[in-house]
């Protein structure tokens, strides 16, 4: 049996590297070692040099254990070639253990590398990201703006945000000095970055300046996305300075987590300088009709428009008839959407307008409900997700959009089945409908109109509750017995 090891075997030398001088210098025992060792190749026995890649190595008095060759065989090829047929490994589960290899294939693997989320903010003042990941083109850096607090290492709670994991204190906000990095700071290392990565794409940051701004934008001219986050008016008079910008998210106002203030000046100033703009997303953002008048005639490029919790002033829905070019309009976690009860007289239309999706919303104003369907009026798809208060009365306003051909809603509890009925059946181009977990639409409401129109579609998913399927499974198990049993312990 052979050993990992050649120490201890014969006591009376003392180190393997002197055996192995003494063995390299003695020509006797090498015309001993090249007949036992080769004769299996059918070379002739001379005395000619050994080959430094011998896989087996015997010598007399000794058993040595059988040793890989030293020399790298991927070292032959170019870092070029390599890079390729790294390249060639899919998933990210799959390429990561290349770079335990050896340190060449850790700084080729480092090479591959596109996107990264830097936790730790030296890594990135230090220089070390920029040595280990030489081609970043998507850096987030919100990770790394969070200050780790040592008083906060074993009290407070975890919040899961949408930016990450952040650990606060019983009396903290994340809008505290303490809990975020200065400006200044986070304002030098979006110059550091600049600097040697310019040809970044999309960058994630949180708590920045128009300085910093300013330095991405003069370092890194093929910036295509900006997520912004704490973001302010102040911060968008440097948005100008991205003349290529296509996507953009801002992120004003967070519940909980950091407040400040994107009004109708700060929207002007992404206009006047956003004018290749694609898709651009507001969360948390002020404003009104001003603000999203100017994005509509200067944005001529604009397809998507997202508004996350908006805090708009009434009136401002009229202002989306100028975006000429929007496709896709979608509300989340929005507690309203337009309290203005005249918007009927003042209201136009998306012409190209052909997605609204709405989740999470709030739709309690039957005015406001049928405002939005009037500028969507041209939509072809529509989906209601978790939305409170849509019932019969707020969805038949969508009987005013007469293209409808995909319809989805997930848990609407209000709507029922006549409710559903009442619309569908106005939709002479409908295609594909999609009903899930919504209690009030029953398969015993449905009539035999409604069930010859179902039949015709393209695409039809029907699950509008599961309170039958889950009764069904409780039924089969002991769910519901064995808590009996437990409490008649305590029975008096």
């Amino acid at each position: 049996m052979s050993s990992c090891s050649v120490e201890n075997q014969n006591p009376n030398h003392p180190s393997p590297l002197n055996l192995t001088k003494l063995w390299l210098k003695n020509d006797l025992a090498l015309n001993h070692v090249v007949p036992a060792t080769i004769r299996h190749r059918s070379f002739s026995n001379n005395h000619s040099p050994i080959p430094e890649t011998t896989p087996t190595i015997k010598t007399l008095g000794f058993n040595f254990p059988k040793t890989v060759a030293s020399n790298d065989l991927t070292s032959l090829l170019s870092d070029e070639i390599l890079l390729h047929i790294l390249s060639k490994i899919s998933g990210i589960s799959q390429r990561n253990p290349n770079c335990l290899v050896s340190k060449r294939w850790l700084n080729l693997q480092g090479r591959m590398v596109r996107s990264i989320r830097a936790l730790d903010w030296d890594f990135l003042i230090s220089g070390r990201m920029f040595f280990r990941f030489p081609n970043l083109t998507h850096v987030n850096l919100v990770h790394g703006t969070q200050v780790s607090d040592s008083g906060t290492t074993n009290f407070g709670v975890f919040v899961n945000h949408e930016t990450g994991l952040f650990r606060i204190g019983a009396d903290e906000f994340l809008c505290d000095d303490r809990i975020l990095l200065p400006v200044d700071e986070v304002d030098f290392g979006l110059k550091v970055l600049a600097s040697v990565y310019p040809n970044l794409r999309k960058l994630v940051v949180m708590n920045c300046s128009e300085i910093g701004l300013m330095s991405v934008a003069e370092e890194c001219p093929s910036m295509q996305e900006l997520v912004l986050h704490h973001c302010n008016d102040n911060v968008l008079i440097a948005i100008a300075a991205f003349p290529d910008l296509q996507l953009l998210k801002l992120i004003g106002d967070f519940d909980g987590f950091y407040r400040s203030l994107i009004s109708d000046r700060g929207l002007t100033f992404l206009a006047q300088g956003c004018k290749r703009l694609v898709k651009l997303e507001l969360q948390g953002c002020e404003g009104g009709y001003e603000g999203i008048k100017a994005i509509g005639e200067s944005c001529q490029m604009l397809e998507e428009l997202k508004f996350f919790d908006h805090r708009m002033d009434n009136g401002w829905l009229s202002a989306l008839s100028y975006c000429e070019s929007l496709k896709t309009l979608k509300f989340v976690s929005c507690k309203g959407i337009d309290l203005n009860h005249e918007l009927d007289e003042h209201l136009g239309f998306c012409p190209v307008l052909e997605r609204l999706h709405l989740e999470r919303c709030q739709l309690r104003d039957k005015q406001t409900v049928r405002a939005l369907f009037l500028v969507c009026q041209t939509v072809e798809e529509v989906a209601f997700k978790n939305c409170w208060g849509l019932n019969d009365a707020m969805f038949f306003n969508a009987t005013l959009c007469r293209g409808m051909k995909f319809v989805s809603i997930e848990r609407c509890s209000r709507l029922t089945t006549q409710g559903l009925e009442a619309v569908v059946i106005s939709w002479k181009k409908l295609e594909s409908l999609k009903l899930i977990s919504c209690k009030n639409i029953k398969d015993d409401d449905v009539t035999p109109m409604l069930s010859v129109l179902l039949s015709d579609l393209k695409d039809f998913k029907w699950c509008p509750g599961n309170t039958s399927f889950l009764s069904t499974r409780l039924s089969s198990s002991d769910m519901g017995k064995r808590g009996a049993k437990f409490f008649k312990k305590f029975q008096i």
